[in-house]
């Protein structure tokens, strides 16, 4: 899982492993361990009908509909984005990259522009 910070932009990229284990358990959670500390990110599914974020004790979770994680998994949709508050909100598939990169990309989505 990624994420993605600019000013009051929160985006989550999701490779096709987390997606699956988002669907199964309703639970994705990864960590950053600094000198002093720990920034834990997580998605966890509810039964609201908005995606929101909140950022509590170095903890920055995103609640994400079970609707919408279900379509994620079982559709072909990319992802789904709303407001929390100022806060704009994207949950979306991450699609390879069209350049080289050293990064491991294989449980990536296939990039749709690669057959355009």
């Amino acid at each position: 899982m990624k994420i993605r910070i600019k000013g009051n932009s929160l985006r989550y990229r999701l490779t096709k492993s987390e997606v699956e284990k988002l669907g199964a358990d309703g639970f994705l959670s990864e960590s950053s361990h600094f000198l002093s500390n720990t920034l834990e990110y997580a998605i966890t599914t509810t039964a609201d009908s908005n995606l929101r974020a909140d950022f509590m004790d170095n903890r920055m979770v995103l609640y994400m509909p079970e609707k919408m994680v279900q379509e994620l998994v079982h559709t072909d949709r990319v992802g789904f984005s709303g407001l929390a508050g100022s806060v704009s909100l994207l949950v979306e598939k991450d699609f390879t990259c069209l350049d080289n990169v050293e990064e491991d990309q294989s449980d990536n989505y296939p990039n749709p522009l690669l057959n355009s």
